[in-house]
């Protein structure tokens, strides 16, 4: 722009020079700017005051244990470029002359990261950095290593409590509220990166609830601030040198930073940390549900608006949502005042809720929405959720064709149990053929699967499956919502309706 307005004329529509306009516009601009980032945080000029304050609370964290294995083959081992002819060669060649030698026992050794939450010697790290170790060592930034015991720790969450003994107060941190944290804010890693004690980082929040497939309750922190091997553990500090996350994984295709981590935020970890300091275990909140998530074409069939909330597939029998009244295909959009956005929200709200309180749940079902109230119960680890199934007598065989679906149906009989290997129990109509293009088989519906439920409603024939489909395209609707079961799971599909 600076060019063209150099070669202008030199006079605008005004009579006034061309560079006075520009100035103008110019100081308009930069008005514009500095009115729009008075409200935003400055990076400081420098971290080093930062650090120096918080890196005496950053420890590292080795660990060991003890494994069997072959022990020292006593050769030598050899790398060679992928594909290359002399890889195999030398395999062979050293597999046939390897020394036979008993397998001993070994010791294997990791590192990580963590830092300390109490002046009388808590330490919080991941779980993954602990897991199966014989023995922890904690080393202080000052380099005393001091020996700990696990508090407790929680493979969901990948968070792990210690305990050192020490004979002098320690530097703790304080927790920060992730929640406040927004994307491009100022963050600083510190922590155990390739064994280097000490190493401090600086970056932004790139995102915000990132969901890294790592568990059920993943809400993770994006941060480019650079996070490699060995800071697994260490802390996320905001710029008031509070812990807004604890750095947990890393997406890289060659195991460095490319500028992609992950950190637990601190509104779950610390909850989360509570418990185990308090139990040595988590309690959480136990709800009963089996969910999945209300894509659009789920949505237009249920006649939900927009596609939100987390869609009930199963209802264990014994759990809290059976006893509240609520529903296998019941939608839940709020739950204790919290708005379910996707399916991913609710496993998470739910575990935060205290054990034992009476909450309202929101929810949609058959075209209106309606309050219930929940009493939370207590999620146990050991618990397997499964549904009961309704005994019917066995119905005469018969075999439907359904267009509009694209596939054919058929009774539950002897002949299609052994066909199809269906359990003994197994109710509903079974799919016997798929149409190569259909709109079943868009939704990887497949020869075998059983229909439970049509638009929530049970079927026991293909003559129920027909009306009820029928019933749909009369209410102008453009897809059917279907009740699949697969080998004894259960899972709610919307197929497109076509025409005939």
């Amino acid at each position: 722009m600076s060019v063209k307005f150099a070669a202008a004329a030199s006079c605008d529509g005004a009579g006034r020079p061309r560079h006075l306009a520009a100035a103008v516009l110019t100081s308009v601009a930069l008005a514009v700017l500095t009115a729009g980032s008075a409200t935003a945080r400055q990076a400081p000029d420098s971290f080093a005051d930062l650090a120096d304050a918080l890196s005496p609370s950053v420890v590292n964290i080795a660990t060991s244990q003890q494994v069997s294995g072959d022990g020292d083959s006593g050769m030598p081992e050899f790398q060679f470029p992928p594909g290359s002819p002399f890889e195999e060669f030398f395999k062979e060649f050293f597999e046939r002359n390897r020394p036979e030698r008993p397998s001993r026992p070994r010791r294997l050794q990791s590192l990580g990261s963590g830092f300390v939450i109490d002046a009388g010697g808590l330490v919080v790290t991941n779980n993954h950095v602990i897991a199966e170790a014989d023995e922890v060592t904690v080393t202080l930034n000052d380099g005393t290593k001091l020996p700990a015991k696990v508090l407790g720790k929680d493979p969901k969450t990948d968070l792990a409590l210690l305990k050192v003994e020490t004979d002098r107060p320690l530097v703790a941190t304080e927790w920060g509220d992730s929640d406040t944290m927004r994307v491009g804010d100022w963050v600083l890693a510190i922590g155990n990166p390739f064994g280097l004690g000490g190493t401090v980082t600086a970056g932004i929040v790139s995102a915000r609830g990132r969901d890294i497939n790592a568990g059920p309750y993943d809400d993770f922190l994006q941060t480019d601030a650079s996070i490699n091997r060995g800071n697994s553990g260490g802390p996320l500090f905001n710029l008031d040198g509070k812990v807004i996350g604890i750095n947990t994984a890393i997406f890289s295709p060659t195991g460095g930073s490319i500028g992609i981590g992950f950190a637990i935020p601190s509104s779950m970890a610390r909850n989360v940390i509570e418990q185990l300091k308090e139990y040595g275990r988590t309690r959480r909140g136990w709800l009963g549900v089996r969910i999945q998530s209300v894509t659009d074409e789920i949505a237009e069939s249920l006649g939900l608006s927009v596609a939100k909330g987390a869609l009930v597939a199963g209802v264990s029998d014994d759990g809290p949502a059976k006893q509240a009244g609520i529903e296998q295909g019941d939608v839940i959009l709020y739950f204790d005042g919290k708005e379910v956005g996707d399916m991913r929200a609710l496993p998470r709200i739910v575990a935060e809720t205290h054990i034992g309180k009476a909450v309202d749940v929101r929810l949609w079902r058959k075209d209106r929405e309606l309050s219930l109230k929940v009493t939370i119960g207590e999620l146990e680890l050991s618990e397997e959720q499964q549904l009961a199934s309704t005994e019917t007598s066995e119905p005469k065989s018969s075999s439907k064709p359904l267009q509009s679906l694209g596939m054919t149906l058929s009774a539950i009989t002897a002949e299609t149990r052994e066909r199809f290997e269906l359990d003994e129990d197994a109710q509903g109509v079974v799919v016997t053929n798929v149409n190569a293009g259909s709109a079943a088989a868009e939704k990887g519906i497949r020869e075998g699967d059983i229909i439970v439920e049509v638009g929530q409603e049970q079927v026991k024939s293909p003559e129920d499956v027909l009306q009820k489909i029928n019933r749909v395209k009369e209410s102008k609707r453009k897809s059917v919502l279907l009740l699949l079961q697969r080998g004894g799971d259960l899972r709610f599909v919307a197929v497109r309706l076509e025409d005939g």
